[in-house]
């Protein structure tokens, strides 16, 4: 007599269904955002989440350019780097990179922490698009739009 087996379904690269989600990130908090941007991208939020599948989303974020940090953080916050040479670190702060030529690197730094190292990682932050203006070259895909911040009021500054 074989008792009832309880198995989980592993899903295959090829049954993973991607959709297309547009995020405005304007007045966003940053790390809050980020962790719901990382979510998606590996698809947890599915219930056919594989962890060694990519089973994820394409997420395109828009206004890049406008989120926010709580606190003084804007201010505090430092992203180093090091060139290679001995004692040659360098650091900029959150503000500068905001202000800067390239802010969208903020926020992609900041889901980039989030999701693991590796190929798989890497794969899946291929899936993420960060623009810092309005437009993006994305609609013929007809993304659906996610407002992260009715979420939580937290998700938004000054909300």
């Amino acid at each position: 007599m074989k008792a009832l087996m309880k198995t989980t379904k592993a899903a295959k690269p090829a049954e993973v269904d991607k959709k297309w989600l547009l995020i405005d990130a304007d007045g966003l908090v940053v790390g809050r955002l980020a962790s719901i941007v990382a979510n998606i991208l590996r698809g947890k939020h599915k219930p056919s989440f594989t962890p060694h599948v990519d089973c994820g989303d394409n997420v395109v974020i828009v206004n890049a350019d406008k989120v926010r940090f709580t606190g003084n953080k804007a201010a505090k916050k430092v992203y180093y780097k090091h060139t290679g040479y001995p004692g040659g670190i360098k650091g900029v702060t959150a503000e500068k990179v905001l202000d800067g030529r390239f802010p969208e690197r903020v926020l992609e730094k900041a889901v980039e922490r989030m999701i693991p190292r590796g190929p798989l990682g890497r794969q899946q932050m291929r899936n993420l698009r960060i623009f810092s203006g309005t437009d993006h070259p994305h609609t013929a895909q007809s993304p659906e739009t996610l407002d992260v911040g009715s979420m939580n009021r937290k998700n938004k500054v000054g909300a």
